[in-house]
């Protein structure tokens, strides 16, 4: 419930506020002041007469009504204060600094339901407990530092974690990079980042808000609300990057799948972002770095001119650009010799463009010009210009200014001289720009902001899947459990996923019979224990009736068999696909290469089902097994549209099924002309 007056409130109370600056009471008053706010600040303080110059009243009861209060007393007092200022006093905001609550005690957490149950009968909105507070244009209601520079078109900013959010500020002003607003939400008891992106969403002004928002988040309370509102605001033209912390570990449990055993919580994080559109971000440097990245032009290739006068970063950057499928390219040969008579000796024109040590300001200018002009096959425009401390840098910076605003190409300022040339970079920074002091990160961070697809389509792809099959077959399953083969064939069958011929039997004869009228060689496979491999109970490449019959009993005499399954014996590269279905998420989409590579390597990529053919081929390009897939070393890939198409359609089937919890195809063969499905296992809990 975000309003006007937590927003820009006319009036603001601070619960505890003090003349203490070193305490949060004492300043947030402070940040409050020096903010600039234009509209009336009281402060409640039974124990003082004057804080900061504001006269005090000593107890809430005194106040006049107020529009925002902001508490930062012990949590204990909290519920009362908020009860008397929200049914006295007309308070429809509150900002909860106090720490105490449910992070802490079930108590806390009383305490905390108190308050949010009288917000709620009020219609006030509440930011935390346990939070910095709010900072925006209208007021700076937090009580810590650094205060970033503001500016209507800087990033919009929303932690989970106060402190977080603190180190993740002080990150973005060494680098720059300007905000709009900074939300800490705290224990997140009525709003939190969800609701947040909602409100961002539903009153997005494209000409009035920011473009950029970045966040940090610890709990995704509600995945189809972020989804939602996350991909709305990327197709309004936002820009989205965040960090998802604790997911490794609080998802991974022990399973009986292929699948269930590599899936997680941070699967789910994975696939919601990719099917969001949101760049993902594993640490603070790195969600600064893509927000920096958010305020230049919008790269149109992949293809980068480094500039440098330092051999050495413009090696190590083109490594990490060409670790993340990004280009170098050699430069035109005629203007690269050209662009060489405007340089001292020695200089290098070949990708990186090396203009030396001694390389002058008017030379940094002419490379950028050549680039920008006459350097056709170039995208974008990295510089790496710092100092030993022999001279200051501010001409070569104000020339790097100029080009910036001049070149219609992104131009990416490395400025790593932090300390030696620290106030000639903080003049550069004075004047709108943004500075990527390390070269490998800012490569780390392009490779993720250009692996990221756009949000998928809402729409679900049917394909011709026969949705009421489907459910015809999944409603008659009365047991929790792994589906017999015929249901699985069944199954796989409705959603129209190509599957090897087989026969099911315990009569050896019929399944001779069935090998003779297919054609040798065959493979035989158990029935009954879940991971064949484990217990050897697949029979390869039986070439005839005899060694059938031998392979036939030798299966049937293992431990749990059933039956024994017969397949035409097929060749081709193995892939997988499989599935688990998360809570609150969803079904989770997995694919990779398949055999036992799946386990072995983990090289797999994830979606959030149902698929979009953009978010299968995403899915199947982050591989890193991708180049075996696409064809190498004089060995053809595979058909990748078939393998698009069954992950979409088995996306499709899940959609309609969630009463399957875990399954996996492995393997799937696959060569240049199509993909089939050899063995599969489903894992189903009948609806209760």
């Amino acid at each position: 419930m975000i309003n006007k007056q937590l927003l820009s409130p006319s009036s603001i109370v601070v619960i505890g506020g003090s003349n203490n600056i070193h305490k949060p009471g004492g300043a947030v008053v402070r940040n409050i002041i020096n903010g600039g706010y234009q509209g009336v600040l009281r402060i409640v303080n039974p124990k003082e007469d004057e804080v900061q110059g504001i006269k005090v009243f000593h107890d809430a009861k005194e106040l006049p009504p107020t529009d925002l209060a902001v508490l930062v007393v012990p949590a204990k007092l909290c519920p009362s204060i908020v009860k008397l200022l929200a049914s006295e006093k007309s308070v429809r905001a509150f900002i909860i600094i106090s720490a105490g609550f449910g992070e802490e005690t079930e108590a806390g957490a009383a305490l905390e339901q108190d308050i949010l149950d009288t917000c709620e009968r009020f219609g006030a909105a509440l930011i935390g407990p346990n939070c910095i507070g709010l900072l925006n244009a209208w007021h700076h209601s937090v009580f810590t530092k650094p205060i970033p520079h503001l500016n209507p078109k800087g990033v919009d900013f929303i932690s989970g974690s106060g402190a977080t959010a603190v180190f993740i500020l002080e990150s973005a002003v060494i680098k720059g990079l300007q905000f709009n607003s900074v939300w800490s939400i705290g224990n997140g008891k009525q709003i939190g980042i969800e609701d947040v992106l909602q409100y961002m969403d539903e009153h997005f002004d494209p000409e009035r808000d920011s473009l950029v928002k970045l966040l940090y988040i610890e709990n995704i309370a509600n995945p189809d609300k972020l989804l939602f509102h996350a991909s709305s605001l990327i197709r309004k033209g936002c820009r989205i990057a965040a960090i998802k912390a604790g997911s490794s570990e609080s998802g991974s449990r022990a399973a009986s799948s292929h699948t269930g055993a590599i899936a997680s919580s941070d699967s789910a994080v994975e696939a919601l972002f990719r099917k969001a559109g949101i760049v993902r971000c594993f640490s603070r440097e790195e969600l600064t770095t893509v927000g920096c990245i958010f305020t230049l032009p919008p790269l149109k290739g992949k293809s980068f001119a480094i500039v440098t006068h330092a051999g050495g970063p413009g090696v190590m950057l083109t490594d990490a650009l060409s670790k993340g499928g990004l280009s170098v390219p050699p430069v035109d040969t005629e203007a690269g010799e050209e662009l060489k008579t405007h340089l001292f000796p020695g200089s290098s024109v070949t990708n990186p463009i090396d203009i030396l040590a001694t390389g002058t300001p008017e030379q940094l200018g002419t490379a950028i010009d050549f680039c920008e002009h006459r350097f056709d096959n170039i995208d974008a425009i990295m510089v790496i210009f710092g100092t030993p401390g022999l001279v200051q840098l501010y001409e070569t910076y104000d020339v790097l200014h100029k080009k910036i605003s001049e070149c219609k190409k992104p131009v990416f300022p490395i400025l790593p001289s932090l300390h030696t040339a620290g106030p000639e970079v903080e003049e550069f920074l004075r004047k709108g720009h943004v500075n990527f002091s390390d070269e490998v990160t800012l490569a780390t961070a392009l490779t993720q902001v250009m692996r990221t697809p756009p949000p998928a389509p809402p729409e679900i792809e049917l394909f011709g899947v026969d949705v009421p099959r489907i459910r015809d077959i999944i409603s008659n399953i009365r047991e929790s459990g792994y589906i017999s083969p015929n249901l699985v064939h069944d199954l796989l069958g409705c959603a129209r996923i190509p599957m090897v011929e087989e026969k099911l039997s315990d009569n050896v004869d019929e399944l001779v019979s069935f090998s003779e009228r297919i054609g040798y060689p065959v493979v035989a496979k158990v029935v009954g224990p879940v991971h064949k491999s484990d217990v050897g109970g697949v029979a390869l490449d039986i070439k005839g009736p005899k060694h059938l019959k031998l392979e036939f009993e030798r299966l049937m005499n293992i431990e749990g068999a059933t039956h024994v399954l017969v397949q035409k014996m097929l060749h081709g590269t193995e892939l997988f696909v499989g599935a688990k279905y998360e809570s609150r998420f969803g079904h989770i989409v997995l694919c990779g290469l398949g055999g036992i590579f799946v386990e072995v390597l983990k090289d797999t990529s994830s979606g959030l089902a149902p698929l979009s053919y953009g978010e299968a081929y995403s899915m199947i390009h982050s591989l890193r097994a991708y180049k075996i897939i696409k064809g190498t070393r004089g060995q053809a890939g595979i058909n990748e549209a078939r393998f698009a198409e069954v992950i979409v359609r088995l996306s499709t089937l899940l959609r309609f099924a969630t009463e399957i919890k875990e399954m996996d195809i492995n393997p799937l063969l696959a060569d240049e002309n199509g993909v089939v499905a050899v063995d599969a296992r489903i894992y189903v809990e009948p609806s209760k």
